[in-house]
């Protein structure tokens, strides 16, 4: 049976992978994100794009309003936009706490909000029975990021999902969220990343490697499927063991 699959975040990284992923099995994806250049050149088959800002209550209406006229039901949602805004302009202000409030604000707005107005702009077009809500998080939730805002803005993501496996879950929906560790081969870092760290953050794993959209993208999958049925309200580590620690 085809799915109607909905992913932010669809242009690029894990985004993009989860919807080959659900695409190579048949399903009709609807790739969301900021830039309609990269929506174009995720090579999805057959998939819809839609150019929007999430963060922006009245381009989620936008959203919603195409997900109803084009697909009616959405049976699972994937929540992947986001980052730690190194792609972002700077704060306008050189005043430190300016520039506090900037970072701390595009990064709730970017991983948090997004997340949140689509989900509630979506949720009663869920299917019932089986319908699946996945949340992208991070390892950051867990063991920070240098600065705050990013591992708090993914961390505020765990309470809600919990929240609406309760509300959902006599439904028949489940509400699940993966955590990745470090994953190459993504626009996250920008161009911070250089081979100290990422040997770092490799050294920090179990499995001795770093991990690659398509180990996220296929947890994605199996959690939507039918075996995962009675899974929710959980929070998946996909990083190789780094959430442990070393």
């Amino acid at each position: 049976m085809t799915r109607n699959i909905v992913i932010s975040g669809g242009g690029t990284g894990i985004g993009r992978a989860a919807a080959h992923a659900f695409a190579a099995a048949g399903d009709r994806v609807l790739l969301l994100g900021r830039r309609a250049q990269a929506l174009a050149k995720a090579g999805v088959a057959g998939a819809l794009t839609y150019a929007a800002d999430l963060s922006e209550p009245g381009q989620v209406r936008g959203v919603a309003r195409f997900v109803a006229e084009e697909l009616g039901t959405v049976d699972v949602l994937v929540h992947s936009a986001g980052g730690a805004g190194h792609l972002e302009p700077p704060a306008g202000s050189e005043d430190p706490l300016d520039q506090v409030a900037h970072r701390w604000t595009v990064n709730f707005r970017q991983n948090t909000l997004t997340a949140v107005l689509l989900t509630e702009a979506l949720k009663h077009r869920l299917a019932e029975p089986g319908g699946r809500v996945l949340f992208v998080s991070s390892i950051a939730a867990y063991r920070g990021s240098g600065t705050g805002a990013y591992a708090a803005a993914k961390a505020g993501l765990h309470p809600y999902a919990h929240d609406l496996a309760r509300e959902l879950g006599p439904h028949g929906v489940t509400v699940n969220v993966v955590a990745p560790g470090y994953i190459e081969d993504t626009e996250f870092f920008g161009d911070t990343m250089d081979e100290a760290r990422r040997a770092r953050l490799v050294a920090g794993t179990s499995t001795g490697r770093a991990g690659i959209p398509g180990d996220v993208a296929e947890t994605l999958h199996w959690l939507a499927s039918p075996a995962a049925g009675h899974i929710t309200s959980q929070v998946i580590q996909v990083n190789g063991g780094a959430e442990r620690g070393h």
